[in-house]
């Protein structure tokens, strides 16, 4: 493959010419650095090879990379205070941006130059991208060729936050994982881990101070299943450690005034009732909050603060904040004098309140707060914060008058537990939005950053909360299962490597197409290092109609894989025909479909081309079609799935429409169910021949990321012959 050259200005502001020479291909570091200049030549491993630092500062970055390359090579590696075959050292005349570093790869070594110990670090991970796969692998793998091409790279980030955001307080997700975690973002140059500790459905940090926290607060379900688990405080030490060495700042949330139900399942006196609950093994956003207007509570909360800024060095505390329904603070006495006493109208004003007085809180000991937008716009906050907007983006401008930052948490592109299509098969995920495919993760617009800059950064978020809305997910400990590992790893890569080029560069430098094939070289990479993806479908690269059908041109996702395929509509298998790249023609497109096929036993999902609804887009989005084996003889219950489609509080119309069959379909009573809780119903006495079918329901109590079922009474009328859609639109 060859690549034009092409003029690019860069942060440090020279215009430098990106140069690769045909056939490199392999040369594929993500994310892109600002220039890379391929030279003659390789540089071989071998166990003549030292690792030399030359200030104190890099020794322990010599020590990583020797523990990396011994892993995997079986060599041994002499680590050594002067110039060697690898050399690291910081020069900040050299190169002056924060995290910023220059990588020269030559026949004779390898030099890596950091502004500061974390561009020596990121020099290191570029270098070991240029290197077989098997590099990143656990244990020494043989018969490889140790050797990286020569390269001049020098290279910078946009931006100084470039993070993800891992939930453990919905599903328990265990220490290894977490350094797992650490591990894929620090390999591609993501420096915060914004560790989700605390919600409704556990507290996941030991308190000396609050015990029951972590003893009553960390498990749900009865004794004989408990769920949850927590990490000691010399758990979160070593967690903290990890990430310091892989410049992964961890920044540990407390959850408050919401999403703190398990500290008041714990500690009934937090909340304004002071009634006993249990912890839910079912998620759902409780409507019980801490209790502001009681000192008892404020002790608690300063209290636990204490004991976070005295485990956690970041210089970031996050406060949650989000999704507060006041419902208690309006019927609290206690929260109703405080109201009072500080000139407050409004309940939500009192949470701006909470918000200053933890905010000048943590900047007396030297730590700025960070929460969901809702920090910014419930009330006005004098103490600068960082909002991470994560709802409506242009909430960004309500920072700028009091001073706050930002960064941009999307949820229509950088919520990773959304699926990443709507193709049937995909892996059980929030659907409450659109899917986020990875092109369109890469497609989030961010403008350039500069120290004025309003946005400091770009974040992924992934929820666990799908874990919790059943038992699919939940792992039986009896079989030491890591089914959790696994998922979450499969939503976040690979769009993980988009967030990271998102969050490292300039927008206007961007090419998705550039970055799908240089993501392809990655997939091995992900395979060495233990994670789990999701695979690419295989790429369409022509599709050709004509009166004997459609014929579709296919090529490899992967390198090194198969392409197996079908042409009558059912879904492909390993054992399907193997593509060898001679064209395939199939009736329609809905009647074509192909998989990638890794190592023999790998699959994706298979190419899949939709049926064309658009003759109904006026009766809202499809939720399911129905046949004969859906009808019933007799009066019965059919679930049909609204999550996704019920979108919000609001009036909706559900439509069912009949499409071909000549049953007489009787269609009685519509309930709406949020979770296992019937929040409507509709009386209905219908028959269903060849016209439409309506109703409309009411939702006043919708939770995102919650399931919603419809359930109509329906049975056909000696007989059965019957097929058709049903949709569900938002009227208002």
């Amino acid at each position: 493959m060859k690549i034009p050259c092409f003029l690019r200005d860069i942060a440090l502001g020279a215009a430098i010419c990106f140069v690769p020479i045909a056939g490199s291909a392999k040369i594929s570091v993500i994310p892109e650095p600002q220039s890379i200049v391929e030279n003659s030549g390789t540089f071989r491993l071998s166990p003549a090879t030292s690792i030399g630092y030359t200030t104190d500062a890099t020794k322990e970055y010599a020590e990583y990379l020797k523990d990396v390359l011994e892993a995997s090579t079986g060599m041994t590696f002499q680590v050594k205070k002067g110039n060697a075959g690898i050399t690291l050292g910081i020069n900040n005349d050299k190169v002056k941006k924060a995290e910023g570093y220059t990588l020269n790869v030559t026949p004779k070594g390898v030099t890596v130059t950091g502004a500061d110990a974390a561009g020596v670090f990121y020099g290191i991970q570029s270098f070991l991208q240029l290197l077989p796969s098997e590099i990143y692998s656990s244990h020494p793998v043989k018969g490889v060729e140790w050797t990286a091409p020569c390269v001049s790279i020098t290279d910078a980030p946009e931006r100084p936050w470039r993070g993800m955001m891992l939930d453990v307080a919905r599903y328990f997700h265990d220490k290894d994982y977490v350094k797992h975690f650490i591990d894929m973002m620090a390999m591609y140059k993501l420096n915060k881990l914004q560790f989700h500790l605390i919600d409704d459905s556990g507290w996941r940090l030991e308190s000396k101070k609050y015990p029951r926290l972590t003893e009553v607060g960390a498990y749900a379900g009865p004794e004989h299943n408990k769920l949850g688990g927590y990490y000691t405080q010399e758990d979160i030490k070593e967690i903290i450690e990890y990430g310091r060495l892989r410049n992964v700042e961890i920044i540990p949330e407390i959850e408050f005034p919401a999403h703190i139900l398990s500290a008041i399942v714990a500690y009934p006196w937090l909340s304004c009732t002071g009634l006993q609950h249990e912890l839910p093994r079912q998620h759902f956003i409780s409507r019980d909050l801490l209790c502001v207007g009681k000192e008892s509570s404020m002790k608690f909360l300063r209290d636990i603060l204490d004991e976070t800024v005295e485990l956690f060095p970041s210089k970031y505390i996050n406060i949650g904040g989000d999704e507060a329904v006041y419902t208690r603070w309006d019927e609290c006495p206690d929260c109703q004098a405080l109201m009072k006493k500080e000139g407050l109208t409004k309940a939500s004003e009192l949470q701006g309140w909470l918000t200053n007085e933890v905010a000048k809180m943590m900047r007396e000991k030297n730590r700025t707060v960070i929460g969901w937008e809702e920090i910014i716009t419930r009330g006005k906050v004098e103490t600068p914060v960082v909002a991470l907007i994560w709802h409506n983006v242009s909430d960004t401008t309500m920072a700028v008058p009091d001073g706050h930052k930002t960064i941009l948490t999307p949820a229509t592109h950088m919520y990773l537990d959304f699926p990443e299509s709507s193709t049937p098969g995909e892996i059980k995920s929030a659907t409450w939005m659109p899917p986020i495919s990875l092109e369109k993760c890469y497609s989030m617009p961010v403008n350039d950053y500069s120290d004025s800059s309003t946005v400091i950064g770009v974040q992924g978020c992934l929820w666990s909360d799908q874990f919790i809305h059943g038992t699919v997910l939940q792992e039986l400990p009896q079989l030491n299962e890591n089914r959790s590992e696994n998922y979450i790893d499969y939503l976040t890569f690979p769009r993980l490597m988009a967030v990271s080029e998102v969050a490292w560069g300039k927008e206007s430098r961007r090419n998705f197409d550039a970055f799908k094939k240089r993501l392809t070289e990655h997939y091995a990479k992900m395979d060495a290092k233990g994670a789990v993806y999701r695979i690419p479908e295989p790429e369409v690269t022509s599709v050709t109609e004509s009166p004997a059908g459609v014929t579709f041109t296919l090529a490899p996702s992967v390198p090194g894989s198969q392409i197996r395929y079908t042409v009558d509509g059912t879904y492909p298998t390993i054992h399907s025909p193997l593509y060898d790249g001679t064209p395939v023609t199939a009736d329609s497109k809905q009647d074509f479909h192909a998989i990638t096929v890794v190592d023999g036993k790998k699959t994706s999902l298979p190419v899949y081309y939709a049926p064309d609804y658009s003759a109904y887009k006026q009766y809202g989005r499809i939720a399911t079609e129905w046949n004969p084996l859906q009808i019933q003889p007799k009066k019965a219950n059919w679930n049909i799935d609204a999550t996704g489609k019920i979108s919000g509080n609001g009036n909706y119309e559900i439509t069912f429409i009949p499409l071909k069959g000549d049953a007489k379909i009787h269609l009685g009573s519509l309930a709406i169910y949020k979770r296992n809780e019937k929040i409507a119903e509709v009386a209905g006495n219908n028959t269903l021949i060849s016209e439409p079918v309506q109703y409309t329901f009411s939702i006043d109590s919708f939770e995102a990321g919650t399931p919603f079922t419809a359930v109509v009474e329906q049975w056909g009328e000696n007989a059965a012959d019957s097929h058709g859609l049903v949709l569900i639109r938002k009227i208002d």
